[in-house]
């Protein structure tokens, strides 16, 4: 079916610009034109006229051709960059080691590693039994998997108590939308039964034979079902249903590993249920009915739960109890909450607590010792950086009294330590090797404070060229999030070297809508607050233009997602204040998405943005809503990208977005949509296929900065 939609889109692409008199070749097209098609949206009296909406229609051929009209535009218009985008490209993927290993975790007796070889574009899973000197066992090849298909992601690997099953998720179209498959390690073969779950979710019961996994719901495709798995059963058990359309669940095994636990959660409150791992079969038992406000998270280890919640802590405390004894009045306190400090998440071990924490933009972890109740944060010399607690296999083993940690920063590749949280000393295991001769010598790292226009502080991380302050020109690229409560990650990239190494500098503002000083950073850029995010942006613009980092004429900006409907509702408030805007996957017609509980995200999203539902919330989203704020305005050059299957941002927001822009805006500025037609909200799969992606968005800055090599 979509290789005949296809088709027909493709005679209609053909067939549109032949109307117009445009030549034949496709070689320099006309701006496409949407045609309009006007539908009434009513809600609280007021009436919105919407020209575009038809372009929701995925597989209509028409929306296909206009799609391909734009793609076909975007490859016009930047024709003459073509040779610095496969420069660009050549340049990316050769500093990339291309035949490298991760760093072994040893997990249930075996070491576990993924690894890649020199031209395929996808991870090899492996292992070997108790030594890394035993022969090698391939337990996954995803390059396998991926032939004959234009997009592969593999996610959710989960391996057998007894380590002889492999259970994992594959979405070969890039909506997110996985099936779940079971391989024999012992044989090397796939069990026939397959599950179309819609989720890598998986975790396995300590009987060997059953696993529990998350369905999505048709539509909206919230995780809204926990389902019971017996290999070679006749029928699955429905365990759990959330009715709530507002949440999302999943499980997770306890540290113990006595525990299957399903969490419950939206962006406010917080559900946990517990099954014994060893009777599966029993019925969930609910750990803390839930309750509006109250969110916790729960582990298990030494006979005690671990809980790390909120309550009377904005920040997040930690607290145990007994596994005989849930009750809320038991509770003891580990961790108190810290008033600027956001507690992010723990791992537990037998004798030590590990804090996952965010400190005014800075990403740490602290370690405690349980017996002593000695704290120690884990430091670097760094003025900006990152450390995280290495997930999945790394950090599940309690008896260790080795912390495996991910650092880095903007000028130092990702390296992997071992911390000894007896001696607290640390062992470097690997740091990524980045070819073609990098130097972090040439290059300045460090942290700049722009005063809000309501007197907030917001902290900006920075990276630029040495000697970048008195160069004559000097562009910077200006990066942000800013919602969910997700703080901006301060990480090392192997292809933004491609502009810092032309003269550029990187700067990453830590707005409000994060959590980078805490949960009131986060408290004040949501719901009624959320126009913080955009002005926060703004002012750290200004402040790098003010205070001389960038030249007025040479500052940038990109956001992704929520990152694009920031980029959006900047780009109304102040049209001409960046030289050009990267809109990646942008969440922009706000007020529509929200009043459509029948697409992914929105109920579970109305203590993000609100509920337009509600009259003053309504008029809020309203008001700073980019699609619906478009004028007829000179706006600045605009690259937006999307992608056809996206399950998270709706690929028709960025088109009806480009097309109303399109319509009105004044001025020739450039104006460029690019939609992937294989894959979703992130993009290319294949590490080769997203450079050539990054080679496309590095040339649009560096044309407009007048770099042409």
């Amino acid at each position: 079916m979509y290789q005949r939609l296809f088709l027909l889109a493709l005679w209609a692409t053909a067939a549109a610009f032949l109307t117009a008199g445009a030549d034949p070749t496709l070689t320099s097209p006309k701006a496409p034109i949407a045609k309009k098609v006007p539908k009434k949206l009513e809600k609280h009296g007021d009436v919105r006229i919407d020209n575009y909406y038809w372009l929701n229609q995925r597989e209509d051929p028409e929306v296909l051709a206009y799609l391909n009209q734009e793609n076909a535009y975007t490859k016009s218009k930047m024709a003459h960059t073509e040779a610095l985008q496969e420069a660009l490209f050549e340049e990316m993927k050769g500093r990339i080691k291309q035949d490298d290993s991760s760093v072994p975790v040893l997990f249930q007796g075996y070491y576990y590693y993924s690894r890649k070889e020199e031209g395929k574009q996808y991870d090899i899973y492996c292992r070997r039994k108790g030594s890394m000197e035993a022969a090698e066992e391939v337990i996954l090849d995803v390059n396998k998997l991926a032939e004959g298909h234009s997009f592969m992601s593999v996610r959710g690997l989960a391996v057998s108590p007894n380590n002889n099953l492999l259970a994992y998720g594959v979405d070969t179209r890039g909506r997110r939308i996985y099936q779940i498959r079971v391989k024999d390690l012992s044989t090397g073969k796939h069990l026939e039964e397959t599950i179309d779950a819609g989720t890598a979710n998986i975790t396995w019961a300590n009987d060997n034979k059953t696993f529990f996994y998350t369905k999505r719901e048709e539509g909206t495709l919230r995780s809204y079902q926990i389902w019971r798995h017996e290999l070679g059963g006749d029928k699955d058990t429905l365990v759990f249903h959330e009715k709530d359309e507002t949440f999302n669940c999943g499980t997770y095994k306890s540290t113990s590993g006595k525990y299957v636990l399903i969490h419950s959660g939206q962006t406010v409150e917080d559900e946990v249920q517990v099954i014994p791992a060893d009777k599966p079969t029993e019925a969930p038992r609910v750990f803390l009915k839930r309750e509006r406000g109250h969110e916790y998270r729960v582990d298990h280890l030494d006979n005690h739960f671990y809980v790390m919640t909120n309550r009377n802590a904005l920040n997040f405390k930690v607290m145990k109890t007994k596994d005989s004894d849930w009750a809320e009045s038991s509770w003891q306190q580990v961790v108190a909450p810290r008033e600027d400090v956001l507690i992010r998440g723990l791992d537990l071990f037998n004798n030590h607590l590990v804090l996952s924490e965010t400190d005014n933009g800075i990403s740490g972890l602290s370690v405690i010792d349980l017996k002593s109740g000695k704290r120690t944060q884990i430091k670097f010399d760094e003025e900006v950086y990152s450390i995280y607690s290495l997930g999945g296999m790394a950090n599940r083993d309690p008896s260790n009294t080795k912390l495996r940690v991910s650092y880095q920063s903007l000028v130092t590749p990702s390296q992997v330590w071992d911390y000894d949280m007896v001696t607290g000393k640390g062992t470097l295991l690997k740091q990524d090797e980045i070819l073609g001769g990098f130097d972090p010598s040439k290059y300045v790292s460090e942290r700049i404070e722009v005063t809000a226009r309501d007197g907030k502080k917001v902290p900006v991380s920075m990276v630029y060229p040495k000697g970048f302050k008195k160069a004559a020109k000097k562009p910077v690229l200006l990066y942000a999030y800013g919602s969910y409560g997700s703080s901006a990650r301060i990480g090392f990239s192997s292809s933004r070297l491609s502009l810092l190494e032309r003269g550029f500098g990187y700067a990453i503002a830590h707005i409000r809508g994060g959590q980078d000083k805490g949960r009131a950073w986060y408290e004040d850029g949501k719901m009624m607050n959320k126009k913080n995010t955009f002005t926060d942006f703004i002012d750290c613009g200004k402040h790098l233009i003010d205070k001389g980092y960038a030249d007025k004429d040479l500052l940038f900006a990109r956001g992704g997602s929520a990152g694009g409907l920031l980029m959006g509702a900047v780009l109304n408030m102040e049209p001409e204040l960046f030289r050009g805007i990267h809109a990646a996957v942008p969440f922009v017609d706000v007020i529509t998405t929200m009043l459509d509980p029948s697409i992914p995200l929105t109920t579970g999203e109305y203590d993000e943005w609100g509920n337009p539902n509600k009259k003053a919330e309504y008029q809020y989203i309203l008001s700073y809503s980019p699609y619906d704020n478009i004028t007829a305005a000179n706006y600045t050059n605009l690259l937006v990208t999307t992608g056809l299957h996206d399950s998270q941002v709706q690929y028709w927001e960025p088109a009806k977005w480009v097309a109303k822009m399109r319509a009105l805006k004044t001025g020739d500025n450039l104006l460029l949509l690019d939609t992937n037609m294989d894959a979703g909200h992130g993009g290319a799969s294949g590490r080769f296929n997203r450079l050539k992606e990054m080679a496309l968005i590095t040339a649009f800055f560096l044309d407009l900065s007048g770099i042409d090599k």
